[in-house]
């Protein structure tokens, strides 16, 4: 006998139910990652989030916080770390409210918001001239953003340090850097002496303006060109506050081309970076950021160069420390601020010498250390 054997029938519901549960594996996370996953109407959603760079960062925040407490409480007025948290909402007593509110909190906002600045300006130019002694500071930017704020005194008369002649002085800064290390690129040792050199003319033509004014003009704005939170200009902190905040996000944006910069040209272009755009965003991003800065606090140059060490020190080195390195640099600025309040009291010595006395020997560390690959 001949005939056909008919297939067996299966259940459509058998295989909608089998459809509408996948097996689902779980991908294990790279060694040192953490990966938080999530399911949203788009699909499923993963991140991968570093170990030892969310420790990093937390543990610098918890620094700062610490001595931000210790910030507000020390000075010529004593105020107790429960008070001041009590004064923070207004429910402490009416001096240490006064205290806390008006004379402390704001310029305790000013020391954080430069320090991280200075600080993240002072990464993004290591990496993008790959050498840690680029900073905004070494090459000259800070004194070129210093001496136009005070030709602004000097000419105009308006406040110390405005955020308008600031960035117009740390971009002119920054073109005569470039175009005298023309052919070298922001690679080499040529263009860090540049940097130095036109940051020792416009350190002398600050001087030579302060020298032909009146004494006491002169004596105003000598603690500033120094570095120092006394002279804040009104409105300078707002647009530091928004600068900093619209900086820190471009940078974490850029944070992937970054990590490539640090390679040969060659290298990053051929993982799909666009080299001449990506470094003319980065030094754009260095400069407004420097300026803001010097514009609120004058020319602290040493953060720059100390905050991304410390980011540097505790971070790996898969990428760059763009979030450590601001809240290292808040960190020391609020520390060396304390520190220039309190240690000679009731003289106060100046934020800018007390992060050159620290940032000296360091400097004079980095040059003695052997040297070694910047990435």
């Amino acid at each position: 006998m001949s005939g056909t054997m008919k297939p067996t029938p299966v259940r459509s519901s058998v295989l909608n139910a089998a459809s509408a549960r996948p097996n689902r594996i779980p991908i294990a996370p790279p060694q040192g990652y953490w990966r938080l996953a999530w399911r949203s109407r788009h699909g499923d959603q993963s991140v991968l989030l570093e170990r030892r760079a969310v420790t990093v960062n937390v543990g610098l925040l918890g620094a700062f916080l610490l001595a931000s407490v210790l910030y507000l409480s020390l000075g010529s007025v004593n105020v107790a770390p429960m008070a001041v948290l009590h004064a923070l909402f207004g429910k402490a007593d009416v001096m240490a409210n006064f205290v806390v509110q008006e004379l402390r909190l704001p310029r305790l906002a000013a020391a954080a918001c430069t320090g991280a600045a200075f600080a993240l300006a002072g990464i993004l130019m290591q990496t993008l001239a790959r050498n840690r002694l680029a900073t905004p500071g070494i090459i000259g930017i800070d004194n070129g953003a210093t001496a136009f704020a005070v030709a602004s005194i000097v000419g105009i008369g308006v406040s110390i340090a405005p955020p308008a002649m600031a960035l117009a002085g740390a971009t002119t800064a920054a073109v005569l850097t470039f175009g005298l290390a023309a052919g070298s690129g922001t690679q080499g040792y040529r263009f860090i002496v540049a940097g130095i050199g036109v940051g020792a003319v416009f350190g002398a033509v600050t001087q030579l303006l302060l020298a032909r004014v009146a004494i006491d003009t002169a004596n105003a704005a000598y603690p500033w060109t120094v570095g120092s939170l006394n002279a804040r200009p009104s409105g300078a902190l707002q647009l530091l506050i928004l600068g900093l905040v619209l900086g820190l996000i471009t940078a974490l944006m850029l944070a992937r081309s970054l990590t490539l910069l640090r390679f040969k040209d060659a290298t990053a272009s051929g993982l799909g970076i666009n080299v001449k755009r990506r470094r003319l965003e980065v030094l754009l991003l260095s400069v407004a950021l420097t300026g803001l800065a010097v514009a609120v606090a004058g020319p602290v140059g040493m953060v720059g160069l100390i905050g991304p060490e410390i980011a540097r020190s505790l971070s790996s080195s898969r990428g760059v420390p763009i979030t450590a390195a601001a809240l290292a640099g808040a960190l020391v600025m609020v520390l060396a601020d304390l520190a220039g309040r309190t240690l000679l009291a009731p003289i106060e010595i100046p934020v800018g010498i007390v992060t050159a006395v620290v940032g000296g020997p360091w400097l004079l560390w980095i040059l003695m250390r052997p040297q070694r690959s910047f990435t």
